[in-house]
């Protein structure tokens, strides 16, 4: 009799194991499952605004790899920046078109732990990239005559480099840290793709840790590259005001701008969507941040930092007559 009373508890716990093991190894993505009736609408338009991305940075490549006169550690560093651009969207943007276009959401444990592991990775890259742009835009105004020296070829490539591959065992370890909390609740994420924020929210016990290591994080890759460009900046603005030249200040105020414009538009949604306080109140607010730095910034950012220029411009209509 005692054997019989224990075999369906043995039972019971292998099911509720089962069902532990099926919500680790799977998460929903809810996307935007509150407004069903606009699916097809956001699937047509993120697919236009995808397809935008990848031409506009594409061409901003191209143009500076086929002319000489663009051969210069700026169009270097700003071809890096759009091929970046492309891999950033190319994260987010597919799965989030697919799970429109099925209605389904589901994403594997795996799946889930490789896109924010890249997208992470390619977040942080971008961070210190544009410090390092910014750092040769201060050297190229601030001490022009050691420019061709200080931003040589050799440096250049190292810079980008350093940049790719900073971040990069911050990032994996990071993604191992949260992918090994057990998720035994919903597996319901509610996002249109893996970030941390929401998936600290269905993991089971003390998660303190955890988001000590976002904040030191955020502080990293966020944070520490911001306050480099802000000193870099006030010393750009600093000789830019001492110019005798009121052309010479306006040019330099015209290539300047552009840059502060990306970088403010990246880090303030980036800062407030790590950095504010956690609550299910602010899951909207979050979407709406994370469509800032992944849908509009890579749209915009070819047009204001590059598409704009008229040097760009200029080698992109010896390009055509060329075809």
């Amino acid at each position: 009799m005692q054997s019989r009373n224990i075999n369906p508890q043995r039972e019971n716990n292998l099911k509720i194991t089962e069902a532990n093991f099926t919500i680790m190894m799977e998460f929903v993505l809810l996307g935007f499952c509150d407004i069903p009736q606009f699916h097809w609408f956001l699937f047509g338009v993120f697919l236009v605004i995808y397809l935008i991305i990848l031409l506009e940075n594409s061409v901003v490549i191209l143009i500076t790899k086929a002319d000489a006169t663009l051969h210069t550690p700026m169009y270097f560093f700003l071809s890096i920046f759009s091929f970046l651009e492309n891999c950033f969207a190319s994260v987010t943007l597919p799965m989030m078109l697919m799970d429109l276009w099925t209605q389904k959401g589901t994403i594997s444990f795996l799946t889930c732990a490789t896109q924010m592991c890249f997208f992470l990775m390619l977040g942080g890259t971008e961070c210190f990239l544009l410090a390092v742009m910014a750092y040769d835009r201060c050297v190229a105004i601030c001490n022009p005559l050691h420019y061709p020296l200080a931003m040589n070829p050799k440096v250049c490539v190292q810079l980008v480099i350093a940049s790719w591959i900073s971040g990069a065992p911050i990032c994996i370890g990071q993604t191992c840290q949260i992918f090994s909390l057990p998720f035994c609740g919903s597996n319901q994420i509610n996002h249109f793709f893996c970030d941390i924020p929401p998936l600290l929210k269905l993991a089971c016990g003390d998660i303190f840790v955890n988001e000590l290591v976002v904040y030191i994080s955020a502080v990293l890759f966020f944070t520490l590259p911001f306050m480099l460009i802000l000193g870099f900046y006030i010393r750009i603005i600093t000789t830019i005001l001492k110019l005798p030249s009121e052309t010479g200040r306006a040019k330099a105020f015209s290539t300047c701008s552009s840059h502060i414009i990306v970088v403010l538009f990246f880090y303030g949604s980036v800062t407030v969507a790590y950095l504010k306080p956690k609550s299910n109140q602010y899951e909207g607010i979050d979407k709406l941040l994370s469509l800032v730095y992944i849908v509009l910034t890579p749209v915009f950012n070819p047009m204001i930092y590059s598409l704009r220029n008229k040097d760009v411009r200029q080698a992109m209509r010896k390009f055509l007559l060329k075809l």
